[in-house]
């Protein structure tokens, strides 16, 4: 016959049970919780998809920099260029949601190179956007032998020399901003696509070229006359061309398009984590020798939080994924 489990006995088992469980350490929902609650504890890796040198090397070693010094743990910058950033961007897609793997990417990285490359290994849903620390638009730049001084002379000057004016770039972004130009527009355009913007830069100034959508790493060589910009695609006048109006001041309706430098993190990183480093990110951008530095790399400061990055990110899918689809442009990662 069973014998009737009595108070006493129940106790002792549920005392039993707990020392089982006190041996065994912590439930993983409170291990969890608590890497959460004392993030950072570790080193953490800040991955750039490109060389060292350009807009994402500063923006990653400038912000980079702040957080090691407010969160007192070192984030470390690490380059792993290759194959337009799908290389390190796909290493960022794939590494544990943990808040330990970052990346600073440009709007190619996320938004276009998904929509041009239809066996690429991530999409815009593969990341928790953090915040966009700096934005910047593309400049049309025009050759000097073009007998254009604005983008409706230069619109004509298409039109009457079908077949005989060649744009270039050296990033899917700068195809697509060409692609987008010629929709709008409705003007023949051939691409040429180069290996690097210095070719790109050496072409327009010898005149292979015709035109090109620069942007911020160009603004010098613009500065220095080696071509003439006449318009610029971001939605108000850049404080560094306060003379050259926008893409819809110059009356192409649909050409408000910039592009960016923001912090991105794994899909499914911990909200408190996400919430965190935007607090920081925010914080950073605000301060004055952050704007200085920035202004000077020709980035318009942002720092804006997780869900305005969101819905970013989120239209400029669906812009990119548009045009590349309207032009017919798919390629092979």
């Amino acid at each position: 016959m069973r014998r009737p489990i009595t108070a006493w006995r129940k106790i002792s088992i549920s005392a039993a049970a707990a020392f089982v469980l006190a041996l065994l350490g912590p439930t993983p929902v409170r291990a969890q919780t608590d890497d959460v609650a004392s993030y950072p504890n570790r080193p953490v890796r800040i991955i750039i998809a490109v060389a060292p040198g350009g807009t994402m090397d500063v923006v990653a070693r400038v912000v980079g920099q702040k957080l090691t010094e407010t969160l007192g743990q070192p984030f470390v910058i690490e380059n792993r260029p290759g194959a337009q950033t799908i290389i390190g961007t796909e290493f960022v897609a794939r590494a544990p949601a943990d808040g330990y793997t970052l990346i600073v990417a440009p709007v190619a990285s996320i938004a276009i190179n998904p929509a041009i490359y239809p066996k690429l290994r991530y999409s815009a849903d593969d990341f928790a956007p953090i915040s966009i620390v700096g934005s910047y638009p593309f400049i049309l730049t025009v050759n000097n032998d073009v007998p254009a001084r604005t983008v409706r002379e230069l619109v004509d000057y298409l039109k009457k020399n079908s077949g005989k004016v060649n744009a270039g770039g050296a990033t899917t972004s700068h195809q697509l901003m060409t692609e987008l130009f010629k929709s709008k527009v409705g003007a023949p355009l051939q691409y040429i696509p180069y290996k690097g913007m210095n070719e790109v830069v050496t072409s327009l100034a010898g005149g292979q070229l015709q035109l090109s959508f620069l942007t911020a790493s160009n603004a010098a060589q613009i500065r220095s006359g080696l071509f003439r910009p006449v318009g610029i695609t971001a939605p108000e006048r850049a404080a560094s061309f306060p003379d050259v109006p926008t893409m819809q001041e110059a009356g192409v309706d649909g050409m408000s398009a910039v592009s960016w430098a923001g912090f991105l993190a794994p899909a499914k990183t911990p909200p408190a984590i996400i919430k965190k480093l935007e607090t920081e990110i925010i914080r950073i951008v605000k301060l004055p020798d952050v704007q200085k530095r920035l202004r000077s790399a020709e980035l318009d400061p942002v720092g804006n939080s997780s869900e305005e990055f969101s819905r970013t990110l989120k239209s400029d899918v669906a812009t990119w994924t548009a045009v590349a689809k309207a032009a017919k442009i798919e390629m092979e990662p």
